[in-house]
């Protein structure tokens, strides 16, 4: 099966076939750098981080530009607030970005263009779109006059007729047509701005994306990305202005995430439902929320809860725990010549998962049949003297951890990830390890002068706290339910 996509230009899922064979170019609209990245910034960024690892896995050369929007009016406002410059700001949360991506295990980008880098070139691409008459100069702003594009909207599919009757021109703005948008603006007192043929000013947010995807992938290319409120007006914009210039497709398959609602509701700042990424990970490990993120479809909407986090880092402990389990069941058992097939078939499974539109929830589901198989495997009678169990098992452990790194998850020493999340279970409860030693040191002396009862009232007062407690040959250990 070959990969296919869901394209929101043609509205139906097509085969991926790139523009030159082996090549994928790839364009995600970025932050705007004025505040801390929250939840939704999250989703977007690991679904499109996939997307890249995923053609990379099945050995395309990716060129993926992910781009900062650092001039903005919420940037010079924020700016204006604190009484330090636009630039400063701007610096300040590109590090804080970049500090949040790295802690959620993303890949980096090929190219990362800030807007500002590229002013000479919007301003050309301004010019050309004045001088093919598709946009005008009005009062030292420039705007793009939507009524010479014939196919604008094709993108998100909207009524012209009924958007033109709701539309409204700003005080301020000297539009010929409501739906109108924003090439140039010139320049406000306390703005920052760069010198123009229509007088100083500065980009408008649209034509930004154009100039560095144009610049870095050429006039066509093959995948754009982002979330579904840049649907419109942002990416019908840019397709406007990419292809009044060139007269050529601008994108071939347009890709676009679902939303996250926050306990049903949708995020808001006004709701007070609204999360930041740093306050999410003083809870949780990254991993747990990349594990939420990719439980569900990424064109589907998510619930992030905090049930639903529970949920997820259960889930990936799951997989730690077989993962740990196989490496201690096949520790020192030599290496036999059975060919095992479950790790090719798990391959198989996953590759035609991601082959359907980059389908990560069915993907991990089956990983998780990997999962059960390992456990109902090792706890098979005599397992070590089984070669064809014991080679499935091995083939099991290495293919999951592989196809995991596809999906940038089970990146974790799996003995190191559960005494993490077992430690901050404790702590959670309100005890602490050497608390919990005790009481296994306790029970053992019970269990040793045969006094049984004692034994299982400590095993039943533990379970009560939601602990957990694992008896072997090579002693006890416990873990949080």
């Amino acid at each position: 099966m070959s990969l296919r996509v869901y394209n929101t230009l043609s509205g139906k899922k097509e085969e991926f076939q790139p523009l030159v064979p082996g090549k994928v170019g790839m364009y995600v609209c970025g932050v705007t750098v004025y505040d801390f990245c929250h939840i939704g910034h999250a989703r977007a960024n690991i679904v499109f981080d996939i997307v890249y690892r995923y053609l990379q896995y099945s050995n395309y050369d990716v060129t993926y530009v992910r781009n900062y929007t650092d001039v903005d009016d919420k940037i010079i406002n924020r700016a204006n607030q604190q009484g330090i410059s636009s630039k400063q700001l701007a610096e300040e949360f590109i590090q804080a970005f970049d500090e949040d991506m790295e802690a959620l295990g993303l890949r980096k980008p090929t190219h990362e263009p800030k807007a500002t880098e590229y002013i000479d070139r919007i301003i050309v691409l301004a010019k050309q779109l004045i001088e093919k008459g598709m946009a005008y100069e009005s009062a030292g702003d420039v705007y793009y006059s939507v009524e010479k594009f014939p196919t604008y909207l094709k993108l998100s599919k909207r009524n012209m007729e009924e958007m033109q009757a709701g539309a409204r021109i700003a005080p301020g703005e000297q539009k010929r047509n409501p739906m109108d948008f924003a090439l140039w603006k010139a320049a406000k007192p306390g703005e920052p701005s760069w010198e123009s043929p229509w007088g100083p000013g500065r980009p408008g947010w649209h034509i930004e994306c154009s100039a560095m995807s144009s610049a870095l992938l050429g006039e066509t290319f093959d995948i754009h990305g982002g979330g579904r409120d840049l649907i419109f007006p942002h990416h019908e914009n840019e397709i406007a202005q990419s292809e009044g210039i060139s007269g050529k497709p601008f994108v071939k398959y347009w890709l676009h995430n679902g939303f996250v609602n926050i306990n049903q509701e949708k995020m808001s700042k006004s709701l007070g439902n609204f999360f930041t990424i740093r306050d999410i990970l003083k809870s949780y490990n990254p991993e747990v929320v990349r594990f939420f993120i990719l439980t569900a479809h990424y064109r589907s909407p998510v619930d992030f809860s905090d049930q639903n986090l529970k949920e997820a880092q259960a889930g990936l402990s799951r997989f730690y725990e077989a993962l740990q389990l196989a490496a201690e069941a096949v520790e020192g058992v030599p290496e036999s010549e059975v060919a095992a097939q479950e790790g090719a078939e798990l391959e198989a499974q996953f590759r035609a998962a991601m082959d359907d539109d980059f389908n990560t929830a069915q993907a991990i589901g089956h990983l998780f049949e990997g999962v059960r198989t390992i456990n109902r495997l090792v706890a098979e009678k005599k397992f070590r003297k089984k070669a064809d169990k014991v080679a499935s098992v091995r083939a099991l452990r290495e293919k999951i951890a592989e196809l995991g790194d596809v999906l940038g998850l089970f990146v974790s020493d799996p003995a190191g990830w559960l005494k993490q999340q077992n430690l901050k279970g404790l702590q959670a409860l309100g005890l602490t390890e050497t608390d919990l030693d005790a009481a296994i040191q306790e029970r053992l002396e019970a269990r040793g002068n045969k006094d049984f009862a004692r034994a299982d009232q400590i095993r039943d007062e533990l379970v009560q706290k939601g602990i957990e407690l694992l008896d072997s040959p090579a002693g006890t250990t416990w873990k949080i339910k």
